[in-house]
């Protein structure tokens, strides 16, 4: 290529240029649905934060250095020094943003502050109007390059009409292609794996123009740098930008190093790539080097590429923005400049996509939907569809945003060189700082705090530096700017209450930040946070202690699913229902909501998911916190009372624990005593007659008999009593084996008395029954022959020694059946009658140091058993006197053939 360049070539280049971009991005998206993303990588994460680096960058920084020499420098040493941080804060903000859902740094604001809709869309109203400058400063690096190159080497032609301005043009192109990149569908997770992609790609794209033309201007025009360095020397004008002190104060370093530190956090852009597109949070490490060595490299040649600018165009009107086009062109390098411009439109159209993207998520989010959602008459939560109204509310405001920054771009003119108009964007954004940064690590930061300070700093931001702009581009009159507005020296813009000898920049960074700073302190201490705002404070300062509230009421899962499925489509619903299959109500309203929240924002889902689920409460945890917080909120006075009140009930609660402990551990001796004298005697006992038996040898028969037959009962004896201890710890832990089946309870009752039989008849008892026929019931048949013998065992050791007398009855009340075993013993005093069910207790006596006889473990047992099946066991006052023993069991609900002879309820 020689000579100059033709318009279609120009054209040619740009849209092939463009074509690759969308290739790059559709290529993305397509293997990001099919899970191989191709962002997964550190390094692009690393060149996708490049994004910071626009036109601005590309073309301003050498504007700057040509007026102030080294003092472009401090909008670099900012995010240099913030990436030594971001392990600490950008971590934490994605963690944070993650479990939030968060979508834009508008809703990462609303959400903090008790998920405020008023303070979203006051996030969105300031970086709307403090990004929208930014955003013309692109569309102007784009027109002028464009112009420069149709014309060189002529003068730049003078502004047409519209229609046939060449910014208007990109403009429109440029609102297509982010319509294509940022706002082609919905995401519950707001991520768009394709613009990340293109981003990164254009990342490359420019740092490569720019060391391309640094290298050219370095190695071609001069002979390398120390020539290039020592012919600026010889020129005063040259030798004072070197010097250390050129160009800003030490203050103005001091405060455009803390303004680039912020923007590079808090930029919408910035926010986007950084935290919303964030694939791994390990990648932050690997970023805070990378980035670092990206911004070395891309500003390497700017003092070489401005000292030649200056050397090659001395005359004043040149514009020191478009030396890094304008050197090439003068060179008679076509080839180079083509190259220079395809990076700066890759400068431009990566802020403007990712900007514009985010911009438009925020003014969906934070602002469009939250208002038609509060009018009624739009009547959206019962619309079937939200998801194309959703997209359509993107698409226009992403149009509307262009066509913003068309409209400002082409009223300020050249009043204005590119890095001062970055530097008012950036002081605009500035503004999150106290509520974004507050609202990570200072848990009393609260919403009203965060609203006044956020209003304060913009109203200021707007005062000392927007309208002073509009003043200088004949908005509004200069007399605005000196002597001051109503000739009021005092309220000058640039001097406000006379506070003079800082730049522009710094007066209104020192004065908004002032008031931003002051207002959201102090109001945040002298108010108090409502319920949610404490809940989402401690998930925000606290992410790691922080779990999500669950939502707490009626409405069916099928409701929640709808809803998701009414604003991300089906396929959403289906996937959100399939990793959660198992979860409450309430639970699944709360996944739904965060689902929701990454469609359109945390304040619009809220009054989505209040549609469908009318009452909400805090879960227990989060409620446990409010109560802690609002404690810390008493007086010292009435704390101390509190406390004091406490600490006697506690003290009152450790005596009656102390008491308990003692009482139980008085009666695990009795316990281990009693157990102790039970295995001894029928070990004494066996070991007696095994010593007869083994001594005396010649024995009588019949007295060998009868000692076997004492050794085989001592030894049946010894074998209960271990029995029964090791089915009270296997029932105890939970270790019970069961057999449950449907029982005849009759013959089961039956059975046990035949069992039973021979002891009573060896005592004498007489036993009455009444066992008519009933329905059965589901157990286990050898447990309930267990609870059975126990009781009849209880009942003869309790019976009249002269006329004892037992009965056992069966009876069906309503669901269940009922068995009584009753006696005619001294009965149970009504105080030991629940007492006699704890382990080791039995009625009658000191219940503490009086030996019971046996154990003590059968009716424990016995109630267990019962309970298990469902039924209940307890002692009542038996028909003319004695213990009644009474215990119910649930009828078996499965269909079962009916008896021969049904019983009815007793009347």
């Amino acid at each position: 290529m020689s000579g100059r360049l033709d318009g279609w070539q120009i054209a040619l280049a740009s849209a092939c240029y463009l074509g690759l971009l969308f290739a790059i991005a559709f290529h993305a998206d397509r293997r990001a649905a099919a899970g191989a993303s191709l962002i997964g990588h550190p390094a692009v994460y690393a060149l996708s934060l490049a994004v910071y680096a626009s036109s601005w960058t590309f073309y301003g920084s050498v504007g700057r250095a040509a007026a102030d020499g080294i003092g472009f420098l401090p909008v670099y040493l900012g995010p240099t020094l913030m990436a030594a941080l971001w392990w600490i804060v950008l971590r934490k903000m994605i963690v944070v943003s993650k479990a939030n859902r968060i979508t834009s740094i508008a809703d990462f604001i609303a959400s903090r502050y008790g998920k405020s809709a008023l303070l979203g869309g006051l996030a969105t109203l300031v970086a709307v109007v403090g990004i929208v400058p930014y955003i013309a400063l692109q569309l102007k690096a784009v027109s002028a390059s464009l112009a420069l190159l149709q014309s060189f080497p002529g003068p730049l032609p003078a502004a047409g009409p519209v229609w046939t301005d060449a910014g208007l043009h990109v403009a429109l192109l440029l609102a297509a292609f982010t319509i294509l990149f940022g706002a082609r569908h919905l995401d519950a997770a707001e991520r768009h794996e394709g613009m990340v992609a293109a981003v990164a790609f254009e990342s490359v794209v420019k740092l490569c123009a720019f060391l391309a033309v640094g290298l050219y201007v370095s190695y071609g025009m001069y002979d390398g740098l120390g020539a290039l360095f020592a012919q600026a020397g010889e020129l005063p004008a040259l030798q004072a930008l070197t010097l250390p002190g050129a160009g800003a104060s030490q203050g103005g370093w001091a405060w455009l190093t803390l303004l680039s530190m912020l923007s590079i956090l808090l930029l919408p852009r910035q926010f986007q790539i950084a935290v919303v597109e964030n694939v791994s949070v390990r990648h932050v490490r690997s970023a805070s080097v990378l980035l670092p060595l990206y911004l070395l490299a891309i500003n390497l040649f700017v003092l070489p590429i401005a000292f030649a600018g200056l050397m090659r165009f001395p005359e004043a009107h040149a514009n020191a923005d478009l030396f890094v086009l304008t050197l090439p062109l003068a060179e008679n390098q076509p080839a180079l400049a083509l190259l220079v411009f395809i990076g700066g439109l890759s400068a431009a159209t990566g802020m403007v996509i990712v900007e514009t993207t985010a911009l438009a998520t925020m003014v969906c989010n934070d602002l469009v939907m939250p208002l038609l959602l509060r009018l009624g008459f739009f009547r959206l939560a019962a619309h079937a569809d939200l998801s194309a109204l959703l997209l359509g509310i993107r698409r226009v405001a992403i149009v509307v945003l262009m066509a913003l920054g068309y409209a400002y771009s082409r009223a300020a003119g050249e009043a204005y060189a590119l890095m001062a108009i970055g530097l008012i964007s950036f002081a605009a954004v500035a503004q999150f700082a106290p509520a974004v940064l507050g609202g990570l690590y200072w848990r009393r930061g609260n919403r009203n705090g965060a609203l006044l300070g956020l209003a304060a700093g913009f109203l200021a931001w707007l005062y000392t530096l927007l309208l002073p702009s509009f003043a200088r581009s004949g908005w509004l009159p200069a007399s605005f700017l000196d002597p001051g507005p109503y000739g009021q020296a005092w309220l000058r813009p640039y001097a406000l209450f006379g506070l003079e000898g800082m730049d522009p920049v710094s007066h209104a960074m020192f004065w908004s930040m002032l008031v931003n700073c002051l207002a959201y302190v102090g109001v945040s201490l002298l108010t108090r946070q409502d319920a949610i705002g404490q809940v989402q404070a401690r998930r925000f300062v606290d992410p790691a202690q922080g779990s999500p509230s669950a939502w707490h009421g009626a409405a069916p899962a099928e409701a929640m699913l709808a809803l998701v499925g009414r604003i991300l489509g089906p396929a959403a619903a289906q996937n959100l229902r399939r990793q959660h299959p198992q979860a409450s109500p309430g639970m699944l309203m709360h996944e739904a909501e965060m689902a929701l929240a990454g469609a359109m924002g945390a304040a619009s889902a809220r009054v989505m998911a209040r549609s469908v689920l009318q009452q909400e409460s805090l879960a227990a945890d989060d409620m446990l916190a409010l109560l802690d917080e609002s404690a810390q909120a008493i007086a010292h006075s009435r704390e101390l009372e509190q406390k004091s009140v406490e600490l006697e009930r506690a003290s009152a609660e450790l005596r009656a624990a102390n008491q308990r402990l003692t009482e139980l551990d008085r009666m695990k001796d009795d316990f281990l005593s009693t157990v102790t004298h039970e295995l001894r005697t029928p070990l004494t006992s066996i070991r007696a007659f095994s010593e007869i038996l083994r001594d005396h040898p010649d024995l009588p028969a019949g007295k060998r008999a009868a000692y076997l037959d004492i050794i085989i009962r001592e030894s049946e004896r010894l074998t209960r009593l271990i029995n029964d201890v090791l089915d009270l710890a296997k029932l105890d832990a939970g270790r019970a084996e069961w057999h449950a089946e449907p029982l005849d309870l009759a013959q089961v009752v039956r059975d046990a008395l035949e069992a039973g039989g021979q002891l009573l008849r060896d005592k004498g008892i007489a036993l009455e029954t009444d066992l008519p026929p009933a329905p059965p019931v589901r157990a286990d048949r050898d447990r309930l022959m267990q609870v059975l013998l126990n009781l009849l065992s209880n009942a003869a050791k309790f019976c009249s020694p002269q006329a004892g007398r037992i009965a056992v009855t069966l009876r069906r009340e309503g669901d269940a059946l009922r068995v009584a075993v009753s006696d005619n013993g001294p009965g149970v005093r009504p105080e030991d009658r629940e007492i006699i069910f704890d382990k080791f207790r039995q009625g009658g006596g000191d219940t503490l140091t009086g030996k019971p006889q046996g154990t003590g473990l059968g009716l424990p047992i016995s109630r267990r058993i019962v309970s298990h099946f469902g039924g209940r066991l307890w002692l009542e006052d038996a028909p003319g006197g004695g213990a009644q023993f009474v215990f119910t069991l649930p009828l078996d609900t499965a269909p079962q053939a009916t008896p021969a002879s049904p019983m009815e309820n007793p009347p």
